[in-house]
């Protein structure tokens, strides 16, 4: 695989997950809130089954206190448009090197 190939891959691998945190639920981030402290095994299967893909930080103190971090899903919205404009560029500027060497073998001939 060469090195375009692994860059448009990690590109793509990056647009997917930015897709999918801009996308993301957080009521299972607060589920997982209220759930106990102790942990007995039908808690860890409720856990098990959670998509925490919003979730950034988890903390629960000694008092039961819980603080949630959230994922910033207007800065993954933000960076996928950006993404996108980049993505528009790379083709534009392919598609005019692509004229310009089309052009240049009509003059050759």
């Amino acid at each position: 695989m060469g090195e375009t190939s692994r860059k448009q891959t990690a590109r793509a691998q990056a647009l997917r997950r930015m897709k999918q945190i801009a996308g993301c639920r957080v009521n299972d981030a607060v589920k997982l809130a209220f759930l106990d402290s102790g942990l007995e095994q039908e808690q860890i299967a409720v856990i098990d089954g959670l998509d925490l893909g919003a979730l950034a930080e988890f903390k629960r103190n000694s008092s039961g206190t819980v603080e949630i971090k959230l994922v910033d899903r207007l800065a993954a919205l933000e960076r996928l448009a950006a993404l996108g404009q980049e993505g528009e560029r790379e083709q534009a500027e392919a598609f005019f090197q692509a004229l310009e060497r089309k052009a240049g073998e009509g003059h050759e001939a």
